[in-house]
């Protein structure tokens, strides 16, 4: 098992976009968000856009990282790998768990980080389906993984071939089904979800962009309401948890409208 934090580091410039993915996925769930980022940002493209995507500690590359499952550890090894880079300024763009990484982040490093967009975030209520974590961590078969990864997406989406491909791929991994055991033990306690205190959101000085699926079965909808006046909240009708695989172009855009870009 690796004990280095991989990351697919692609592009160039001083400053970065830094993708931070959730539960059970890896820097590969990223992978239509960053093909629709050129149509959405050609602007910041003549000389390469600097994109950082994350494997976070217990997922593929960084399994044998310490600190899965706990955000404020996971955050604080994030912030590190970035000024080991030597990145003194970066959008923050984070998933479900790697959503409430980005918050901790922020925190962290709130000189650092230039925006952040936050996609069906952890942290901002207690609601969370354990159930649906629970059957995607103990899923061993392919039809299971499916299945799992299926019941995380809205209703009517068609899952493509390739993100279950992905997810079979990842539990693969020598290991990876146990860890996911114990993260989701971490994060789901008791049925519930820890919550952010509403000063720790209200603190964030930067743009903050939140985007949630009308239906979202693992976060409740609902957590988007009654956020920070600053923050920009995005709803999207139709969609579940899964949205930067659901809708990567759409995605693109709000990472671009939080960088300024558009």
């Amino acid at each position: 098992m690796t004990r280095a934090l991989y990351a697919d580091d692609t592009g160039e410039g001083e400053c970065a976009l830094v993708l931070l993915h959730g539960f059970a996925g890896s820097h590969r769930v990223w992978e239509g968000v960053r093909k629709a980022l050129p149509k959405v940002l050609p602007n910041a493209l003549p000389k390469g856009l600097r994109i950082i995507a994350y494997d976070l500690p217990g997922h593929a590359r960084s399994l044998g990282l310490p600190g899965a499952g706990r955000a404020k550890s996971v955050a604080q090894t994030v912030v590190d790998d970035l000024a080991a880079r030597g990145i003194a300024r970066y959008h923050l763009a984070g998933h479900s768990f790697g959503g409430a990484v980005a918050v901790l982040a922020a925190h962290l490093a709130p000189r650092s980080v230039a925006s952040l967009v936050l996609i069906a975030p952890g942290g901002f209520g207690s609601g969370i389906a354990g159930d649906l974590m629970a059957a995607r961590a103990h899923a061993r078969t392919d039809d299971e993984i499916a299945s799992a990864v299926q019941a995380m997406f809205g209703a009517q989406a068609q899952v493509e071939s390739g993100v279950v491909e992905a997810a079979i791929e990842l539990n693969s991994v020598p290991g990876q089904g146990e860890k996911l055991i114990e993260i989701s033990s971490l994060i789901v306690r008791d049925g519930e979800q820890g919550a952010f205190p509403r000063a720790m959101l209200e603190a964030l000085a930067m743009p903050v962009h939140v985007a949630w699926g009308s239906c979202d079965a693992v976060l409740p909808p609902h957590q988007a309401d009654g956020l920070p006046e600053s923050f920009i909240v995005h709803r999207l009708p139709g969609l579940g948890h899964m949205l930067p695989e659901e809708a990567p172009f759409e995605i693109a855009r709000i990472i671009a409208e939080s960088t300024g870009a558009v």
